[in-house]
């Protein structure tokens, strides 16, 4: 078992940069989710389960601040007014781009994953990053190939699932589950998995090179309770790197 991928998100719902190298933190992958989206008529977090345009804008990570791409070649270089004025009128809304520093961020998902007309529910993201339930996200080839299995004619490219750690795992199964309570070691970090990812619908939207599925939470939700990959805390800070051997043990429990 060996890390395959590894991804931060600097901006909640914006694309994804693929590093070759993480830092993780005792609060999750250096430069991951330390920036979002506010609606500044609600004062919530957007993400792409309300505004699903928000996938076809990329970020980075440089010196702690996002620069932002959107999809027409506009560029913009951490916050400000430059920054909220180009994002509002891209979105045709009043938003501003603001850290997940000292904010405990308020985002909504839908009750109904596969009807945006089902019922708004609203959550708070943990304290100091805008991360739905825990710090880092893991997921599997083995699950990513046991959910393809069950619904072939769907594209199950990673980028769908947002994890921040992708592991080859030999074989088929949901293997993530029978890792929670015990302990990843992955580099020089350690991290324990807390609880399987309940899917929502983010992984149904369309973004650049993908086509919108509703049959692909459908397929998890038949075949998995909604379930695919692992949140979890870090034990242990360190560095991680493409190619490291990754390791289960049982912890300290």
């Amino acid at each position: 078992m060996e890390v395959s991928g590894l991804w931060r998100h600097p901006v909640k719902s914006f694309q994804g940069e693929r590093v070759d190298t993480a830092v993780l933190e005792r609060d999750g992958i250096l430069g991951d989710r330390r920036w979002g989206v506010r609606d500044q008529r609600t004062g919530r977090i957007l993400t792409a389960r309300r505004m699903p345009r928000l996938l076809e804008a990329a970020a980075v990570c440089e010196r702690d601040r996002p620069v932002i791409t959107l999809p027409d070649g506009r560029t913009a270089t951490g916050p400000g007014d430059r920054t909220n004025t180009l994002l509002s009128d891209w979105l045709d809304a009043p938003v501003s781009l603001v850290s997940s520093e000292d904010d405990e961020g308020r985002a909504e998902f839908f009750a109904d994953a596969t009807d945006d007309t089902s019922q708004a529910i609203e959550w708070t993201m943990p304290f100091g990053r805008y991360v739905d339930a825990a710090p880092v996200l893991v997921l599997t080839t083995a699950s990513l190939r046991t959910a393809a299995a069950l619904h072939p004619d769907g594209v199950w490219d990673v980028r769908r699932f947002r994890p921040n750690v992708l592991l080859d795992v030999d074989g088929d199964g949901w293997v993530e589950d029978a890792w929670v309570g015990g302990e990843l070691r992955i580099g020089t970090a350690t991290l324990r998995p807390l609880q399987p990812c309940v899917r929502c619908t983010m992984v149904t939207r369309a973004q650049p090179g993908l086509e919108g599925d509703r049959d692909i939470f459908r397929t998890l939700a038949r075949n998995h309770g909604g379930l695919f990959g692992v949140w979890c805390d870090v034990v242990v800070g360190g560095h991680v790197e493409v190619g490291d051997p990754a390791l289960v043990a049982p912890g300290d429990l």
